[in-house]
């Protein structure tokens, strides 16, 4: 078992490594250039060269900052964004348990706190307010996306992602939940802080947001979590409505695709308003997918009476 998270946390991090490099390079294709392509062939070494700069490099911190936290919040969100891989299901069927939807939830909901400690740790006002902006559009999100899932959940009746892989054998359950895939996706990317929500990250009025302050190994640490978060999401689209095929090399074709698309549409969509951000939360996402639930909710009620 210590094995397999140990070769999981590999793989993860050299897929957030590559994942990097394929962003650089889709963006410079995008913007009619060349991406990296000095350090090996065709740049296929920049990430393991992008590491080794950004851990070398002087360690700076705020003279008034509050160390301890400081230095622990980046260490924590990479923590939690690769404890959030446990509850993938494997041939090893380690950590496979009948609740890794409810994990997930959990840890997820978690980072939120990192995000917030690091905006305020820094003790800049930079900091504070990326931290405040970025904490309000997870929570928004969070909640469009738990009731998106409840309704997965209520036509699937189990928490355990197996599950989504056996219903899914014969027809993708996207077919059955097209509306609310949809609003899956672009929760997903509000959630994951990235374009055309990337609120932390508004250059014009708050510098680099709760991270401005970061430099060297703790800016590596935060970044790495950030992709790493990116493909658990795709991960997560997969299972719930585009196959689960988990054992099958379909499924990381699927993965690829899903990642890119996180790429594309940073290179194609402008940055949202926020308070069009919060309008889109509250106000569309939150009444359109409550809607959902209970007409599938309805849908399961009747369905088990037919049954009957």
């Amino acid at each position: 078992m210590g094995l397999s998270c140990l070769i999981l946390i590999i793989c993860v991090l050299v897929g957030v490594a590559f994942l990097t490099l394929l962003e650089r390079k889709v963006l410079g294709y995008i913007q009619i250039r060349k991406g990296p392509n000095k350090v090996g062939v065709m740049g296929i070494l920049q990430p393991f060269s992008d590491a080794i700069k950004l851990f070398s490099k002087e360690i700076t911190y705020p003279l008034m900052s509050n160390m301890n936290l400081y230095y622990l919040s980046p260490i924590f969100n990479l923590f939690l964004a690769l404890i959030l891989w446990l509850c993938m299901p494997f041939f090893s069927i380690f950590l496979n348990f009948n609740m890794g939807f409810l994990f997930m939830l959990c840890v997820s909901s978690l980072s939120v706190y990192t995000i917030m400690i690091s905006g305020w740790a820094s003790n800049s006002n930079y900091s504070m307010l990326g931290g405040m902006r970025a904490i309000a559009q997870t929570i928004s999100y969070e909640v469009s996306l738990i009731l998106v899932l409840l309704s997965f959940l209520v036509m699937v009746l189990s928490f355990s992602m197996i599950d989504f892989l056996k219903i899914q054998t014969f027809i993708w359950l996207i077919f059955l939940f097209l509306p609310l895939s949809l609003v899956w996706v672009v929760s997903s990317l509000a959630e994951t802080n990235r374009t055309p929500f990337d609120f932390a990250e508004g250059e014009s009025e708050l510098v680099s947001g709760f991270n401005v302050e970061y430099s060297s190994g703790g800016f590596a640490l935060i970044f790495l979590a950030e992709y790493s978060n990116i493909l658990f999401m795709s991960m997560l689209c997969i299972i719930l409505f585009l196959g689960c095929d988990i054992y099958s090399w379909m499924f990381f074709i699927k993965l690829t695709f899903l990642s890119f698309f996180w790429i594309w549409v940073r290179g194609t969509l402008p940055r949202f308003r926020y308070d069009k951000l919060m309008y889109l939360a509250w106000k569309s996402f939150l009444p359109f997918s409550l809607n959902f639930l209970f007409f599938y909710f309805g849908l399961k009620m009747l369905s088990m009476v037919v049954l009957l």
